[in-house]
């Protein structure tokens, strides 16, 4: 699924049902500065993966750190973006006591 990173970030609004809302939720490579409201999702791009045929590039996607950050330990929120296609859970953490669920996913 090689896509562009506003497709992504679309598709992400879907998902936590925050289209046409004043805070979309969705952060792709915030600063620190930022103030969060939750649950959200973070993302920032990490690195490419190209496919070649002939000697040529015929395929290439972005691969990205998505981040969800939920009060509720037992959000679905991560349970919707292990189903996305190339997409692998990486980790999960707690700070500040907030969840976090990290994936790699490739778009």
């Amino acid at each position: 699924m090689a896509g562009s990173r506003l497709v992504l970030h679309d598709i992400f609004i879907d998902l936590l049902g925050t289209k046409g809302q004043a805070v979309s939720r969705v952060y792709f490579q915030p600063p620190t500065t930022i103030k969060m409201e939750y649950p959200c999702i973070i993302y920032a791009r990490s690195n490419r993966k190209d496919f070649f045929s002939n000697d040529r590039i015929y395929l290439g996607m972005n691969r990205y750190l998505v981040t969800i950050v939920d009060k509720n330990p037992d959000s679905l929120i991560p349970e919707k973006v292990r189903e996305f296609p190339y997409c692998a859970f990486s980790a999960h953490f707690t700070a500040d006591g907030l969840n976090h669920d990290v994936f790699t996913l490739y778009f």
